[in-house]
C-alpha cells in the first residue's frame, strides 16, 4: 500500500514539474515605432527574472520571448513593459509612462507614426 501512495505521489509531482516549461516560447504584441522603442522594450522584458531571450521587431510590433515559468509569467513581462511606457496586448502604460518616452517614441501620436513610416520608405 505505502508503495502505491509513494509511486502516486511521485507521479503528480512530475506532472506538475513537467507542466512549468524552462525554455518556454511566447510572443506579445507590444506598441512601439523606432530603435529606442526595440531598446527600451527588450530591456524591460530582459530585467525581469526568469527572461532568457526577448527580441522585438519594429515592423511587426511582436515581441519574441524565451522564459522559465518556473520564475515567471507573460503577466508580469507585460507589467515590466508597461511600466517603462508601452502597451502591450492584454496590458495598457499609464499616462505618466508613456509622457515618459523620447518624442520619437510618442506611438500613440498619428504624426509620430507617419514621420517613421516616411523614413522607412525612404
Amino acid at each position: 500500500m505505502k508503495k502505491v501512495i509513494l509511486v502516486a505521489l511521485m507521479f503528480v509531482v512530475s506532472i506538475s514539474m513537467s507542466a512549468q516549461n524552462k525554455n518556454a516560447k511566447a510572443l506579445i504584441e507590444v506598441d512601439g515605432v523606432c530603435g529606442m522603442c526595440k531598446q527600451r522594450i527588450e530591456t524591460a522584458a530582459l530585467k525581469t527574472k526568469g527572461v532568457k531571450s526577448a527580441v522585438w521587431s519594429v515592423e511587426t510590433h511582436m515581441l519574441s520571448l524565451i522564459l522559465d515559468e518556473r520564475k515567471t509569467n507573460l503577466k508580469t513581462i507585460q507589467e515590466n513593459i508597461a511600466a517603462v511606457g508601452h502597451d502591450t496586448q492584454e496590458i495598457q502604460c499609464t499616462a505618466e509612462a508613456y509622457d515618459s518616452l523620447h518624442p520619437c517614441c510618442k506611438y500613440k501620436e498619428e504624426e509620430i507614426i507617419k514621420d517613421h513610416k516616411k523614413k522607412e520608405d525612404d
